[in-house]
């Protein structure tokens, strides 16, 4: 899997809990908004019953290149997420299908071409 060509992903990240990243800014060309965020919460909510939704600039650098990513991390503390190996694939299916359809909604409503950046 290349991470650049896929919307949204779970790392294995958080211990036992769950984190998923939104590659935002690849898609979008901008950052998520504050209200785009609340309407994440507000789609993931009902199925993770607690989340921790965080919009965030990162910067990648080497000597060569520095890339500015726009992420969006949503973390699901450990006792809400099933123990069950194939409960747990799924309830990431469900969470990782809902980001998606917020993102592409988001990048439908307002996206910045690259050559305004």
């Amino acid at each position: 899997m290349q991470v650049e060509n896929v919307i949204a992903f779970v790392t294995d990240e958080e211990p036992a809990g769950l984190e998923i990243r939104i590659n935002f800014g690849v898609f979008a060309g901008r950052d998520a908004t504050t209200a785009e965020l609340e309407e994440l919460g507000k789609l993931l909510v009902p199925e993770a019953g607690e989340v921790s939704i965080v919009g965030e600039q990162r910067h990648e650098m080497t000597e060569e290149a520095e890339v500015v990513l726009h992420q969006v991390r949503v973390a699901v503390s450990p006792d809400h997420v099933p123990d069950d190996a194939s409960e747990r694939r799924a309830f990431c299916e469900r969470l990782v299908t809902l980001a998606e359809i917020w993102a592409r909604q988001c990048f439908k409503e307002r996206h910045a071409e690259l050559t305004e950046l």
